[in-house]
Formats: C-alpha cells, structure tokens, sequence
C-alpha cells in the first residue's frame, strides 16, 4: 500500500472514528489524518493479537480495522489528555 493510499484511508477511518468519539470539531483534517493512520497501526496490533490479519490494503476490511484502532486511538488520548 503506498503513502498516499495510507494517508486517504487513514483520514477516512479517523473522520469517521472522530465522528464516533464525539470530537470531529475539535480536530481537523490533519489530526483525524494521523489518528487513522495510527489508528490503523494500533487496529493492525490488536487484531493481530487476537489473531486476525491487520490491514491487508485499500479495501473495506482494512478500513474497518483503522476504524478500530483509531477509536481505540481516540479514547487513549481522551483517558490520558482529557478533553
């Protein structure tokens, strides 16, 4: 998977998981950019750990595990950071 193909599904899977957590107006284009890729690695690991597969490429089930991981992302920061 290319760079630009982890930058669009990383920003796809943090709006969506931002829209989730309830925080999409505090954070912009950039931030739910880095928290869906992130989301994806964090995702990748706890499916891997369950013994799924991480993310495979640009397809839905990847999308669906950088959702995940960016949720998971999303209320890490909120628990350590607060609001």
């Amino acid at each position: 998977m290319g760079i630009l193909s982890w930058i669009i599904l990383g920003g796809l899977a943090g709006w969506v998981a931002s829209m989730f957590a309830g925080n999409n107006a505090r954070q912009g284009v950039i931030g739910n950019i880095i928290v869906g890729i992130v989301g994806a690695f964090v995702g990748g690991f706890v499916f891997n750990f369950f013994g799924g597969v991480g993310v495979t490429g640009f397809n839905l089930y990847s999308f669906g595990v950088a959702f995940v991981g960016a949720v998971i992302t999303l209320f890490l920061k909120r628990a350590l950071f607060g609001r």
